[in-house]
């Protein structure tokens, strides 16, 4: 009796709001409120997902995208052999003329703001001056440039105006996701760079964890201190924390300590292939084992590494699993503008499957400028960056990135093996791919100052720190450079050795305040004043 009596007080109270709602609100609102309360009841968002679906590949097998949507397309993979150049400019006429041409045609309301006259030319003549050489012949160096200039002043926000940058994303995408050994399921999308892929992916499970765990407070991340700044960016955007572990002896992520971080409001957990400053590899495999027992995402952070391990590993080195073949990895980023050899500009966000991939999508539907939506952080997407990554990939295929990871992997080879024989000098940790980091063996050594007297010979150092070390990633153009570097860097040791004051000035001076100073938000608010600084059109 008294559980009626509290029932019908309840319904009561439900239906009273309703009433208020609907008087107060409106009927759209009352409907909308309407529509809520039924999609929680079990079973009725599966079945709106599903007609959701129908309905948008209906729409797109009607629309102008129709030509590309082929039922049992495969996967588009790397081709074995580069394509020639007759072969690349034939492929980029057919997609040229699937776009809208909004320069001769005048037929488009938005999206594109140039006109193809002198001011262009010098926008094409600017990009190829400061454009850096991407590693490919000079034959394959035009062919990207061509692309990138049929392309330029497109724009990626709406796939329907500019059909052929979709197609041309999609397959970058997936060349990639094949390459690191993703299955047909594997998806995801081109960014700016770097910090795009690991914001978005940040930004993903950010959402997805909220969507699988309604109880999460503030979401967190665990990742190893070695993980790329672009995390803990990414973090400080989405309003998230980041717990940082400790690294090992070898500099490589702590398994157990990453384990005894994780509490219930952690959304994702961070490890590289490899991480940037000693180019040491993450224990990925043990990782991934933890992320699947624990129910946790685990995103790979390969941007650097992503085009270059992969033909490492064919090369014969001993390259641990770090890809979609480790069952715990939900994600991956990898820079196609690094050992990709495209222009900047470029990168990959990869996800284990469309359900994932959902929660990276921005989508608006109350804008009295249309709908709208967007895959990535960027509106504009520029469409010469597509282009030229698509271009890039074909341009080298298997073989031409298997011959340049050869190439880049003898002069590492090189470099490491005569760097470990100078006295004061040593490798930090086990290097697995075309960098490695230099440290002092010798506590009498400054390796900052080292790096101060380089300087003064013309190389640009990377320096990084707790403990200080020397970056160095071998590029292309260091073909022809290593005898010189070794030479100057020898010398560079023995006159720091013979020297020793030289720790207390310049960089090396800098570096070693900044070390001893307990609270690093000073030195923070340093480089905030800094970046002000530099930036200041004087």
């Amino acid at each position: 009796m008294m559980f009626q009596l509290i029932e019908h007080v309840v319904f009561t109270l439900v239906l009273a709001v309703l009433i208020n709602v609907y008087y107060r609100k409106g009927p759209r609102y009352f409907l909308k409120i309407i529509v809520l309360a039924v999609k929680e009841l079990p079973g009725v968002q599966t079945l709106i997902d599903q007609v959701l679906k129908k309905e948008v590949t209906s729409f797109v097998k009607s629309s102008t995208l129709a030509q590309d949507v082929v039922a049992s397309k495969p996967r588009i993979v790397l081709p074995k052999s580069a394509f020639s150049s007759d072969d690349l400019h034939v492929q980029m006429g057919n997609l040229l003329k699937r776009e809208c041409n909004t320069q001769e045609d005048g037929n488009v309301f938005a999206y594109t703001y140039t006109m193809k006259d002198e001011h262009f030319k010098l926008q094409e003549e600017a990009f190829d001056m400061f454009e850096e050489k991407t590693g490919h012949s000079a034959e394959q160096d035009k062919i990207v440039k061509e692309f990138f200039h049929a392309f330029m002043h497109e724009n990626a926000l709406n796939p329907m105006i500019f059909p052929a940058l979709r197609l041309m994303e999609t397959e970058v995408v997936s060349m990639t996701a094949a390459m690191l050994n993703g299955d047909r399921e594997v998806v995801g999308f081109l960014t700016s760079g770097g910090t795009e892929s690991n914001l978005m992916a940040v930004k993903t499970f950010r959402d997805y964890g909220r969507a699988q765990r309604p109880h999460i407070r503030r979401p967190n991340i665990v990742t190893p201190i070695s993980v790329h700044p672009t995390i803990d960016k990414a973090a400080h955007y989405f309003d998230m924390d980041v717990i940082h572990t400790p690294m090992d002896k070898d500099f490589r992520a702590d398994v157990k300590a990453i384990e005894q971080a994780i509490n219930s409001d952690t959304v994702l957990i961070v490890a590289s292939a490899p991480q940037f400053c000693h180019s040491v590899m993450d224990p990925i495999e043990e990782i991934g084992a933890l992320a699947l027992r624990k129910g946790i995402p685990l995103h790979v952070d390969a941007c650097f590494g992503g085009f270059m391990l992969p033909w490492v590993e064919k090369l014969g080195y001993k390259i641990p699993k770090f890809d979609f073949r480790v069952p715990g990895v939900t994600s991956m980023s990898a820079d196609v503008h690094k050992y990709g050899y495209s222009v900047k500009g470029a990168s990959v966000i990869l996800y284990r499957n469309a359900d994932i991939r959902k929660h990276q999508i921005y989508a608006y539907a109350e804008w009295p400028g249309g709908l709208y939506g967007s895959p990535s952080m960027a509106g504009t997407r520029p469409g010469g960056n597509i282009a030229s990554a698509w271009a890039a990939m074909k341009a080298l295929g298997e073989s031409g990135y298997m011959g340049k990871a050869r190439e880049i992997m003898d002069i590492t080879d090189k470099m490491k093996a005569r760097i470990t024989s100078i006295k004061g000098l040593c490798l930090m940790g086990e290097p697995c791919m075309s960098a490695f980091a230099i440290g002092s063996s010798d506590s009498n050594l400054n390796i900052q100052a080292v790096a101060d007297v380089m300087e003064t010979k013309g190389w640009k150092m990377e320096r990084c720190q707790t403990p200080d070390c020397l970056h160095c990633s071998i590029l292309p153009h260091h073909t022809g450079k290593a005898d010189k570097f070794l030479d100057d860097l020898e010398a560079a040791t023995k006159h720091c050795m013979d020297n020793k004051a030289l720790a207390k000035k310049g960089t090396a001076g800098v570096y070693g305040m900044m070390a001893n100073i307990p609270d690093k938000g000073i030195v923070t608010d340093f480089l905030v004043e800094f970046f002000s600084e530099v930036y200041t059109c004087k």
